[in-house]
Order: structure tokens, then sequence, then C-alpha cells
């Protein structure tokens, strides 16, 4: 299988650059419209060149907005047919992959999946006058707005927000301000280097605990490379583990549907009813789709159905 449990992720190489090319054919082959974003590694821009070619040669219609969180792509897929993101999460800096979204947020389903991996056997190139057209987009905006519509923070609280030097650079510092709070940031520029490893693990965020008790911070946030992961600290400086993060998302939203992966913590089945599926985002979007108010797992991907899938 080409797709793994969040799209396609692979070593940088000339597998996945004629991949790219074939996948940006096959969605326009399939969908015309498509959303391309990208996160902040060296390789993306390229990928994304590849797509979009790989689109305009097909007769498809590119609609680029450069380098953006993962869930602001999949947002602004409500707008066009189908989503494609340049990114390779929090895997290290010379990994990079696709993830492909549906206007509703969600990620391919499996059969989707199966569906397209049969498509990349082919190219659909079109004759010259039918060329497709590409077009830049933003797809900040629509969902900063959408988030500032749904969620009120207290007024006068001071965040650490530690991006990683990924996607989430060029989101949530202007995010959390718009929204009233003091932000301190750590790794927000996106440099396609990332200064600390990508994943948002406790042993790789000792320094934000650290910022948190120096600036007397209510919080910090920590994104993994392309923002589809978020983790927590308190107030005192401590790691708010997923499992913990999970629960407290489920009682803020009064969820009482709950889907999360199969390696999650018992503790949530004391506060909602409960579906497991396999660990990946990619499963836990496919059960929520058809079950349940709130979805995520223990490694800091949460969906909010009613802003995203």
């Amino acid at each position: 299988m080409l797709f793994g449990s969040s799209g396609i992720r692979r070593k940088f190489d000339q597998t996945l650059i004629d991949t790219a090319l074939r996948v940006g054919s096959a969605l326009a082959f399939r969908s015309s419209d498509v959303v391309i974003g990208m996160d902040t590694r060296t390789t993306s821009p390229l990928l994304v060149h590849l797509v979009t070619s790989g689109i305009i040669g097909s007769g498809g219609i590119a609609h680029t907005t450069g380098i953006a969180p993962t869930p602001s792509v999949a947002y602004y897929t409500r707008m066009v047919k189908v989503g494609c993101m340049v990114t390779a999460s929090h895997n290290p800096e010379e990994y990079n992959g696709l993830k492909l979204f549906n206007p509703n947020g969600s990620s391919f389903t499996q059969k989707q999946q199966v569906d397209m991996e049969e498509l990349l056997k082919s190219l659909f190139w079109t004759v010259w006058q039918h060329q497709g057209s590409e077009h830049t987009i933003t797809a900040l905006t629509p969902h900063m707005d959408a988030i500032l519509e749904s969620v009120h923070i207290k007024p006068g609280i001071t965040v650490v927000a530690d991006c990683g030097n990924g996607a989430g650079c060029v989101l949530t510092p202007d995010l959390l301000a718009t929204a009233g709070a003091k932000i301190h940031c750590i790794n927000c520029n996106p440099s396609g280097h990332f200064a600390r490893p990508s994943e948002p693990l406790k042993e790789n965020l000792g320094h934000v605990g650290e910022m948190v008790k120096k600036t007397g911070s209510t919080c910090a946030v920590v994104h993994d490379g392309d923002a589809d992961r978020m983790m927590a600290f308190d107030n005192k400086g401590r790691y708010i583990d997923g499992d913990h993060l999970l629960m407290l998302f489920a009682r803020y939203l009064d969820a009482k549907h709950v889907v999360t992966t199969s390696d999650a913590s018992m503790i949530i089945e004391d506060i909602a009813e409960v579906k497991r599926t396999p660990v990946g985002d990619t499963y836990v979007c496919e059960e929520l789709l058809i079950w349940g108010d709130f979805g995520g797992e223990a490694s800091g991907a949460w969906i909010f159905p009613k802003i995203s899938y």
C-alpha cells in the first residue's frame, strides 16, 4: 500500500517526485478543482510544483496557498472539490509526503485510497487546448475566522507557542493574538529546518515548560511540522499528555460520543461512550463521519466536527 495511516509519506527521493506528479494528474482526472498547501520543508515547494503541474497538465484547476497548516488546507477544501497537503507531518526534515482531503475536511477513506493507487498507474494528460490553470489563494483567513467565531478565550491570558519551525508558524501566533492572548513565540520562524524533533513528545519539549514558568504564562501550545498535532502545558509548566487532553476536550465540548484509537487510555470511558479505531487520524476521521461528537488520538491529533473533519 502506498498510503499509510495518515497519507503518503517517505524519505524524499525520485519515487516521491514521480508520485507527486501522478497524484496531481489523478486528482484533476477525478475532481478537477484542487487546493494545495505545504509545510515548511525545503522539499515542499518542489512537490507542490509537481502536483500543480500534474493538475494543470490534466486539465484541472490548482488553487495554491503556500505554507499553511494541514487543518487550514482541509478546511478550505469545502470551497473546491479536493484538497492536497504536501507534508510528512511530525517526521524529520528528510521525509515528505502527501495528504488528501474531501470537501468536508475528512481524510481520504480507505476505499478512496485504493481508488487513488489504481489511478496513479496512469497519467491523464490533456491536449494543449484544454490545459488547466493555477490560482493563488489563502487558506488561512477562512480557517481562522471559523475558529474565532466558535471559540472565545478569557482576555489577558499569556500563551507560549512553540510551532517547531513548521506550518503552524503562519497561523497559530496570529490566531491566539487576534483572540486576545499575549504570545511568547518559540521556533515560530518557518525556516524549513526543525530546531527540535518535530513530534511534540514530552522528551522533546523540556524548554517549553521552563519558558512557561519563566514568563508566568497561563499555558503553552505546541505543534508538529504541519500543525495537525497540538499538545499543551499548564500554567505550572507541566506537560499535559494526550490522554488527558482527549478527556479535557471532551469535557469542554460536552461530547457524549468520542472516537479514539486503540492505544488511548481507558480514562476517556469514564466520561463518554467510546468507539476505538486502529492508530492513525485517518481511521479516527472515517469512524467519526458516521458516529461521534469529537475524535482524537493521544499523539495530539484532534478532530472537531463542528469546524471540520
